[in-house]
Formats: structure tokens, sequence, C-alpha cells
């Protein structure tokens, strides 16, 4: 069966780079994703999968059905893409100004649909059901999986398990990496306005200043993670956004923070951010001045079933040999993927993209960023395989 996966993924390789190349020309943000769904929905019907059908306006599930009943096992791909201006210069470039794939979801969704033409190919050769899930939104809270779960993804029958696939430029092509356990950060943005009394900047005295308020809850919010979060539970808070309408000799009337905060443990996420508004109104208050403190709850941590991701290991070693697969560290990124890790046992794992030749190394999320299209024929291949493999036990 393996040898007969990777043959059909070598088959499929030059239609999964048609599609990712289609995609990356077309890119559509979170929750836009019209035209993204309407093309990939066409490629699905080509396949008469057993079910096709929308979740929500832009998500699509294709069930494909083996030869006997069994077990359920989804897999799932992203699609949006992020307000980013491209600056490559290959031939197949961003057409839409200021909307780029920097994240690989053209790659996801492209090596989906070729692992459902596999799938498909081989439904005679294995029993149960797999769930080719193509969902929108993974870059916007509150992300595209809640809309998924709430459209029944889970349900009728649970499936056995979820499974999902990143590239990654830090891997070289043909390696992947995975982690058992706690993986990925969650995520909540943190917007505080500090309030005061404007003034003249040589006399401070007539004012209330929020630029002092901003700056000394800047260096005192660090403490939060520093001293109030052990120091074995990985944590984040970082402001990255800085708005005071002030001059050189004018202090402003107000001063507006935009921040993250990331960690691992969702009971400390909740005292986090309770004692970063608490720190926030305290400080102001102090100092003569007022605050408004808004949260927006972002993605719980990523969870990877321990029983899941031990078997996905072996699955992976035996398609790519075991020095290839590469132990991952924490990684304070988000990713919604983590609301089906709440649910059911599921695991993420990343695939290598950076090419043998070093080429494809900018970042995720950069203007840059690429990948070598040679692995999308490895991931196609194994999105299958780890389905069967996983749908035999």
């Amino acid at each position: 069966m393996q040898e007969k996966i990777k043959e059909l993924a070598a088959k499929y390789w030059p239609s999964c780079v048609d599609v990712r190349r289609y995609l990356h020309q077309h890119p559509e943000l979170s929750f836009q994703e019209k035209n993204t769904s309407a093309y990939l929905e066409r490629e699905l019907k080509r396949l008469s999968p057993d079910q096709l059908q929308r979740i929500d306006d832009n998500g699509l599930l294709a069930t494909i059905r083996g030869n006997a009943p069994g077990k359920t096992l989804v897999l799932r791909a992203d699609m949006d893409a992020l307000p980013i201006v491209e600056t490559n210069t290959h031939d197949f470039v961003s057409k839409k100004p200021g909307v780029m794939h920097a994240c690989g979801h053209d790659a996801h969704s492209a090596m989906l649909l070729t692992a459902a033409k596999i799938l498909n190919e081989t439904k005679m050769d294995w029993s149960g059901e797999v769930r080719l899930l193509f969902q929108p939104a993974e870059e916007k809270i509150p992300g595209g999986a809640t809309l998924m779960i709430a459209g029944g993804v889970l349900r009728e029958p649970v499936p056995a398990g979820v499974v999902g696939q990143h590239v990654m430029p830090a891997l070289k092509s043909g390696q992947v990496g995975i982690r058992a356990g706690k993986f990925m950060a969650s995520s909540d943005e943190i917007f505080i306005t500090f309030k005061g009394k404007g003034g003249h900047g040589a006399m401070p005295e007539n004012c209330i200043d929020p630029v002092l308020m901003a700056g000394n809850f800047l260096l005192a919010v660090q403490q939060i993670v520093s001293r109030r979060s052990s120091p074995k539970m990985p944590s984040v808070v970082s402001f990255g956004k800085i708005v005071g309408m002030g001059a050189t000799n004018v202090i402003p009337d107000e001063v507006s923070l935009e921040g993250t905060l990331r960690t691992l443990d969702e009971d400390w996420r909740e005292e986090a951010l309770r004692l970063i508004e608490k720190m926030a109104n305290n400080l102001a208050e102090s100092m003569g001045g007022t605050c408004e403190v808004t949260i927006n709850h972002g993605y719980p941590h990523l969870y990877n079933d321990p029983a899941l991701a031990s078997r996905l290991k072996s699955h992976l070693e035996e398609y790519v040999s075991a020095e290839n697969v590469i132990e991952q560290d924490i990684w304070m990124a988000a990713e919604d993927f983590a609301y089906y890790s709440q649910q059911v046992p599921s695991c993420f794992y990343l695939l290598g993209t950076q090419g043998t030749n070093g080429l494809y190394q900018s970042g995720l999320h950069t203007p840059t960023f690429d990948i070598d299209e040679k692995a999308m024929e490895l991931g196609s291949g194994l999105m299958a395989f780890l389905a069967i493999k996983e749908l035999e036990g």
C-alpha cells in the first residue's frame, strides 16, 4: 500500500502544483474565501466523493468511504491568505494587491485535494471513512475551526481523530516534525488605552501623562510572566503597537497599546489576563489617570494527543525513515487547529519545505515566503498514508 500511495502521489504531483499555483495567484483573506472554496468544490466534484457538503459559508467537507464500515478520521487543511504584499518574483505571484499566501495554506489545500485523489483511487483497499476538511479563516479570531465544529464535522459519528499538516521552512524537504502533548500556544489579543490629560511638554505639572503610564506598564507587565507564572510554563506577553498622537513638545490625552499573550496552560492563561487588566487599571489610577482594557480571547493551546502522536510518529518513520522524523520543541505560535484538539484526539505535525538546496528559508508570514513544491508530493502521500494506517488500527 505504501508503494502504491507513493506512486499515486508522484502521478498527481504535477496537478497538485497547478492547484497550489492557482490558489497562490488568487488569495483570499479570512472569512472571504468564496472563490477559493468554489474552485476546490469544483475539483472535488470531479472525484465524486461519497459525500460533499458546505460547512458554514466557505468550509468544505468531502467524505470518502472505504470497502467496509469502520472508524472515521478527519484530515484538515486551511484555505485563507494574509494581508501581506508579496515580493517574490516567480511567475505565479499573487494577483491581488496586498494579499498573499504567506503561510502555505495554498499548499495545504492542494495537498489535501491530492490526498483525496489518492484515497479515492485506493478506497477498495481500506475500510472506514476519511473526512477531508477544507477550513476557512485560520488566521483570524475567532477562527474558522469554531464554525466547522459548530457545523458538525466532529459529529455523527465522532471521529477517532483529527490530523493536520503544516508546511515548515525550518525543516528540509523530506523531513517531518512532530511533538506529543502540548505543542503550540494559546493566543489572546490585548488592547489597552491609557487616558490622562494632555498639554505642553514643557509644563508636565499641568498634565496627567498617559505616555508615562504606558511606559511604566510596558516594563511592569513583564513581571507577570517572570514572577507570577511558573518558570516551567512557557509564557509570552508582547506589545507590538503603541499609538500616542503627541509631538516632541505635546503630551497627548491618551496612548493606546496592542499586544498578545501566549501560553500553554488554560488556567494560567485566564489568571494572566486577569492580572494584566488589574495591573493596567491600578497603574493608571496611581498616576491620576484611567484606562480601558479590551481582551479578544483567541485560540486555546494546541495539544497533540500522546497516543495518536505516538502512532503517527511510527507511521511517519515507516514512510520517510526514522532519521527524517524530527522531534519538535514547543512552538509559541498559535493555530486554530487547537479547537479540534480540545474536542477529540488530534495531532498537528510539520512538513519540511526548505528544499535540499536551502533556497526556501523565508519565514512564515513574510513577503518572500515560498516552498519547495517537490515537498508537496511527500505531503500529499503522507496524509493519505497516515489516514489509511490509522483506520487499520
